[in-house]
């Protein structure tokens, strides 16, 4: 089987071919900590997991690597704001992050290096471009140094822009620049910036501009060439195009394919900090939506279509994935714990082709009808071979109802377990009052729970309930 995905340099859906056989490199451009992450941000992190985890269904060993940016003007100006230094900003954003990511069971990253730990990396890249003509050392005594666009031909080709049509590269002064697209390799310090976002170099004390850092930490943790670069199509222009030129004018090859995600919209605009509209995971859980149900709305569309977000659809989404939940544990409950399966021919073709999870999804939802007759019918083989693989599909898509990630300890679990041991109480009572055959009793307690929407059901090896039927 060949996994195939849609490559934006070629724009064409190709064969994955590894560099090296079996083994697949990963570099993912992480977040900018200069704040908290919102649910847009988590797109991100649900996507390339998905890839991650089919890959390694797939028996590919996969080195993912995912960076984190805690030194960028966005940082320092939220930090002088806050009234704190820029690392103790990034530092407690990039905790928020990581409590996020886990929340969804995105799976931790092979590396994840931060920029401020590279800086010999960076500065070594950024001698061998001054080395090789392609970067310059402004000359306005800033202690700026710029990639010289002018000295690469293929600038462009990645967004698919001519660099006549191209807008100045708003990074650094003007007047230190050979050409306006020129971008910043390095940063000379400024007097009104504190001393601590500051390093020595070979040009003055100063910080790595934005882009130098993914080239530096990419060939750090992956070599001169890996398979995969991925990011929101946000990042086409200018971060990535910038990356490809820095890199390959450095003598890198660089990434073999290029894969971008759609990004997460509300209303017209894509969600951002700067625009003011954004949800959080505060947010969604205040809808009553648990970070399961969020996860699968995140990877429920294409991964590279545009999200255009509603309370309705995450509902919808929700319930969803609550059939599936509640087919798991009935069908649990009915035949014992099934070890997931293989994957259904249907889903592991949407999958190999392009990461087709709308088609995938509806591939598991097909089983799970299978799976209810047999569940009606009382055909326990059929029930098992039914609950085996649509738990290897939600296991693909991280959404195992049985996977031990969503029965971490938190808030929402915690408010379940209480909710447990006052159902479980009530169901106590009722049995009590069948018991004693006041029969008026137990319809009564049943009634009471249907109207704070616990709905009981009496199954062969005991009453069973759910929340609002799912």
């Amino acid at each position: 089987m060949t996994v195939r995905l849609y490559d934006t340099a070629t724009r064409q859906v190709a064969d994955l071919v590894p560099k090296t056989p079996g083994q697949v490199g990963i570099y993912l451009c992480g977040l900018t900590v200069q704040s908290a992450p919102h649910i847009g941000h988590l797109r991100s992190g649900v996507t390339y997991d998905v890839l991650r985890r089919w890959l390694q269904h797939r028996e590919f060993g996969v080195t993912f690597v995912r960076n984190i940016t805690d030194i960028d003007d966005k940082v320092l100006i939220n930090a002088a704001a806050a009234g704190v230094p820029f690392w103790s900003l990034a530092y407690a954003n990039e905790q928020v992050l990581a409590a996020a990511y886990r929340s969804l069971n995105v799976l931790p990253p092979t590396y994840e290096p931060r920029a401020t730990g590279h800086i010999p990396e960076i500065h070594q890249l950024i001698e061998e471009l001054l080395a090789a003509g392609h970067a310059y050392q402004a000359a306005d005594g800033s202690g700026d140094v710029y990639f010289d666009v002018a000295t690469y031909p293929e600038y462009g080709q990645l967004s698919g822009q001519r660099p006549a049509d191209m807008q100045p590269a708003a990074d650094g002064d003007p007047r230190g620049k050979r050409d306006p697209r020129d971008f910043a390799l390095w940063k000379g310090g400024k007097p009104d910036e504190p001393v601590e976002a500051c390093w020595a170099s070979p040009w003055g004390l100063g910080r790595p501009g934005w882009h130098i850092e993914c080239s530096a930490m990419a060939r750090r943790y992956l070599g001169a060439e890996f398979d995969i670069h991925g990011g929101g199509i946000d990042l086409i222009f200018p971060h990535h195009e910038n990356e490809i030129a820095q890199s390959r004018a450095a003598g890198l090859p660089f990434a073999r394919n290029w894969v971008h995600h759609g990004l997460l919209n509300l209303g017209e605009a894509k969600m951002s900090k700067s625009e003011g509209n954004v949800l959080d995971l505060a947010a969604v859980a205040a809808l009553g939506v648990r970070p399961v149900e969020l996860r699968y709305y995140l990877a429920s569309p294409h991964y590279r279509s545009r999200m255009d977000y509603s309370d309705e659809a995450l509902t919808e989404a929700a319930v969803a994935y609550r059939r599936l939940e509640g087919f798991v544990q009935r069908a649990t409950e009915r035949v014992g714990q099934v070890a997931p399966g293989p994957v259904g021919a249907e889903f592991a073709a949407a999958m190999d082709e392009d990461l087709n999870t709308p088609q995938a999804l509806a591939s598991v939802h097909e089983l799970l009808k299978e799976g209810n007759t047999a569940y009606a019918d009382g055909d326990d083989d059929r029930l098992r071979a039914a609950l085996a693989g649509i738990r290897a599909m939600l296991a693909v898509l991280g959404v195992d109802p049985h996977d031990p990630a969503w029965r971490a300890a938190g808030r929402d679990d915690q408010l379940r377990g209480v909710v447990d041991e006052l159902v479980a109480l009530a169901l106590q009572q009722r049995e009590a009052a069948r018991g004693r055959k006041d029969y008026a009793a137990a319809d009564a307690v049943r009634d009471q729970l249907k109207q704070a929407g616990v709905v009981v059901e009496d199954t062969p090896h005991g009453p069973r309930w759910t929340i609002n039927g799912q």
